[in-house]
């Protein structure tokens, strides 16, 4: 009877497990049908026991728009290993813009996963985003994943696996591993990642899977959320649930050899070999899958190909303008032996980017105060416009070999976008302010795509301005004085003006500010080659000038001006007081290139100014000076233009300035420790000072608190400026947080130095003994704590076994003499239980913490 009953078991069971196994594998994609619609064709792909009865001629799709949908199955394919691919493919309408998660639920997984509890009862569920928004382009498809969810493996050995996916819309991939999820979209209760006998993980960018090592037969089922990203929005993301079985086999995968990623100007053929081996010999066979080989115009070519022990293979692609996107293309090369049972691959990634050739023939060609820009149109007609990039100075522009756009660390600027392929064509004219007379100026341009991707930069060209204007060359203080003032003006004098016209005229403006905002002229000179001038009666203490050179045609009856220098100010210096240094800091308007400057100070036994040091920007510190004597410094700028023929160097000076250091700094806060004596209870505070700051010290304050949240109070003043600790003691808690702050001999008071607290964690806690004798010889006849400190009171019960209290006090001595509550009847010997909350002098204030415990009474 009890064979005929095992045997019924058996075969029932036998018979629940073939109608419950089924799924092992899937995941939904989708394409959209139309720009203009919201119709978007869905595929749902399964991968499914194909023996079991548990066949799914129709799945219900779920929308995520509160609808969905019974899909027919529209092709089955029984592939090897009792193994079915299933694909559902039909169109949904969704209802207008927003975030829909489109998902799969079927209850039957396969019987037997290893890292899902009793899988045969646990639900596949598969789920996919779609973004419909206006602020997402409307083509937006997912990625296509182009190699199988179903794999094999073998114990001991790495295991590898790619998604294969593409996107075709050029947006960025990431991936990343996440649990399987089970009814109602859930976690599966139980799940793990497959165990290894290294690591299992998945890298971000490339998708490469690495399991090392598997160490267990068996199927597993792992998760991969692969997510959609387009200019740094995610748009979208699939899950793929996958399944891999790992057997146990003597066997390695092939190797494939490094394949570094590479660029390729579009219009040229890429082509490279491949080539892998297999370390047992085994005959491999290498195959590719990636975007390059989908697409529709001028694919590229890999020919799956056997061989053994190793094999190659030509990857072949003529791209062309159409293939030019901001995103690089990947293809994965995967290579597969047929060991037996399990046949074993390995994978290797690559990047291509397909970039767009640079624009030709761009040339340069000053008119007046602009220079005008000319290039061939691009070769590529799908390129939306082109970017122009320029820089002071001419030197060669050469682009690095996957390098796109124009490097900002080149030193160009973007100054125009012009959005229509066909305009070929620009004037600089620096947004209607003109260029300046006296620079090389060099342009490179680009194309660029509608999707952001960018051309290779051009060559470069350089032009300059027709020297047919004087160029303003210097703005010199001469002389320092409130009423009698002098500045240096001068001048190049205009080269390459017509013979016939002339004469010519210099007119001399003058504004005693900056920016030039309120000019007036203030003399003429008639002669071409007079380009000097000394503004003379201003005052060249209180504020900087800004002179403006124009430039006239003086021809009887036909007077015009034929153009202007540009603005050019003197340095103008100021001076900031501190504690025995004086910070310098200048400024001015220019328009050549100032290289450096040297400070200068005057020697106080001589009327000689000194140089004392220099610098490549626009201030300077002068140290170790004696507070209360008067310093007198000015500047001297060392510029020059970048083109030839022109006076180089450009030099000029500022006015004389002078100041008298004051202290009027505080002192910088000193660094502060704390060291804690628990047997003591003194706190023990040290500072050290920053060297700069700490001659001049008069003394310091000292500031605590006993919490960590409480306001400081002064706790001393410490007279002494070279006494560097001090001992805290007379406190009930070493708890408490320290600050000080440094006075200096100017009453100067400086900030608080860094804030230590303490607390007590890294004192003895609060403990009782387990028993106590109190037989009256003198010896532990009480129940009392071992030494504690910082104990404000507690609150203590003890019980007997029945759970009557015979004892209860705060006192943190206890002091119990085994009689109830002190002064009642003896206990008798045996074990009592307490329950004691300690409240303890914290960083926090009064803590309180249980501990609780027994106690046994021994006579």
């Amino acid at each position: 009877m009890k064979k005929i009953l095992l045997i019924l078991n058996i075969v029932i069971f036998s018979i629940s497990v073939v109608y419950a196994t089924h799924e092992r594998a899937a995941e939904i994609t989708y394409k959209r049908i139309s720009n203009n619609s919201l119709q978007y064709e869905i595929k749902l792909v399964t991968y499914t026991y194909t023996p079991s009865p548990a066949d799914r001629p129709q799945l219900e799709l779920f929308w995520g728009d509160g609808t969905s949908s019974m899909v027919q199955r529209t092709s089955k394919i029984n592939l090897l290993g009792n193994v079915s691919k299933n694909e559902y493919i039909t169109n949904h309408t969704f209802p207008g813009d927003g975030t829909f998660k489109i998902s799969m639920e079927d209850p039957n997984r396969n019987y037997g996963v290893i890292n899902i509890p009793n899988s045969v009862n646990v639900p596949i569920f598969v789920e996919t985003m779609l973004v419909i928004s206006p602020f997402v382009n409307p083509k937006n498809n997912s990625p296509e994943l182009l190699n199988p969810p179903l794999d094999m493996g073998c114990v001991g050995v790495p295991y590898y696996h790619n998604p294969g996916a593409y996107d075709p819309d050029g947006d960025s991939i990431s991936y990343k591993l996440v649990k399987c999820r089970g009814a109602q979209g859930l976690d599966i209760a139980g799940y793990s990642f497959p165990q290894s006998s290294n690591s299992i993980s998945i890298n971000p960018v490339s998708g490469d899977l690495i399991w090392d090592s598997p160490f267990i037969q068996g199927e597993y089922n792992i998760a991969i959320l692969i997510e959609e990203w387009r200019n740094g929005v995610r748009i979208g993301y699939i899950t793929r649930d996958m399944q891999v079985i790992i057997a146990s086999c003597n066997n390695h995968p092939p190797v494939i050899d490094p394949l570094p990623d590479t660029c390729v100007e579009a219009g040229d053929t890429l082509k490279f070999d491949v080539h892998a081996v297999d370390p047992d010999a085994n005959w491999v066979t290498i195959s590719a899958t990636g975007g390059p080989l989908i697409l529709s115009n001028s694919p590229a070519i890999f020919s799956t190909t056997s061989g053994s022990p190793e094999v190659s293979s030509l990857f072949y692609w003529k791209t062309n303008c159409a293939h030019v996107r901001k995103s690089a293309y990947q293809v994965s090369f995967k290579a597969q032996d047929n060991g037996n049972p399990v046949k074993l691959t390995s994978f290797k990634n690559m990047s291509i980017k397909v970039i767009g050739p640079a624009p030709k023939n761009l040339s340069a060609q000053a008119n007046g105060n602009a220079i005008v820009l000319n290039w061939n149109k691009s070769k590529c007609s799908n390129a939306f416009g082109y970017k122009l990039y320029r820089k002071n100075g001419c030197d060669s522009y050469v682009h690095g070999y996957c390098e796109t756009g124009v490097s900002p660390l080149s030193g160009y600027s973007l100054i125009a976008i012009l959005p229509d392929i066909n305009d070929t064509s620009f004037v600089d004219n620096n947004n209607g302010n003109g260029l300046l007379h006296g620079i090389d100026y060099s342009y490179v341009v680009i194309a660029y795509y509608s999707d952001g991707a960018e051309s290779y930069a051009s060559l470069n060209a350089c032009a300059q301005l027709k020297r047919d204007v004087p160029i303003i060359t210097n703005i010199s203080v001469n002389s320092t004085s409130s009423t009698n003032g002098s500045m240096y003006v001068a001048w190049s004098k205009p080269t390459e003006l017509s013979q016939i016209l002339g004469p010519y005229k210099y007119l001399i403006y003058r504004s005693p500010d900056l920016n030039g905002n309120n000019f007036i002229m203030i003399d003429s000179l008639s002669s071409l080659n007079d380009t000097i001038y000394t503004d003379t009666l201003i005052n060249t203490v209180s504020n900087p000038y800004n002179y403006r050179i124009d430039f006239y045609n003086d021809s009887i009856n036909n007077r015009y001006k034929v153009g202007s220098t540009h603005l050019a100010s003197s340095v103008y210096l100021n001076l900031t007081p501190a504690d025995r240094k004086m910070k310098l800091n200048w400024v001015f308007n220019v328009p050549w290139q100032n290289q450096y400057y040297v400070i200068y100070r005057k020697n106080p036994a001589t009327p000689v100014f000194d140089s004392i040091g220099f610098s490549t920007g626009n201030q300077f510190v002068d140290k170790n000076l004696i507070n209360g004597n008067s310093y007198c410094y000015k500047i001297k700028s060392i510029g020059n233009y970048s083109i030839t023929n022109i006076i180089s160097p450009i030099i000029n000076f500022s006015q004389e300035l002078c100041g008298v250091p004051i202290d009027l700094e505080a002192p910088c806060p000193p660094f502060l420790s704390v060291i804690p004596d628990c047997q003591t209870v003194t706190n023990t505070v040290e500072w050290v000072n920053t060297d700069s700051c700490a001659y001049d010290i008069l003394k310091y304050n000292l500031w605590y608190s006993p919490t960590f949240n409480g306001d400081f109070s002064l706790l001393k003043v410490i007279e002494n400026p070279i006494q560097l600790s001090y001992i805290h003691n007379g406190i009930n808690s070493i708890a408490g947080c320290y600050a000080i702050n440094a006075i200096d001999s100017n009453l100067n008071t400086g900030m608080y130095s860094n804030k230590v607290c303490i607390d007590i964690d890294s004192c003895s806690k609060y403990l009782l003994p387990n028993i106590f004798t109190p037989n009256g010889d003198g010896i532990n006849d009480l129940f009392i704590p071992f030494p504690y400190k910082f104990v404000s009171k507690i609150n203590l019960k003890i019980y007997n076994r029945w759970g009557r209290i015979v004892f209860e006090t705060q006192n943190p001595d206890i002091k119990w003499n085994a009689k109830i509550n002190n002064d009642g009847a003896e206990c008798s010997d045996g074990v009592y239980f307490y329950v004691c909350d300690v409240y303890e002098i914290r960083l926090q204030g009064e803590v309180s913490r249980q501990i609780h415990g027994s106690v046994t009474i021994l006579r």
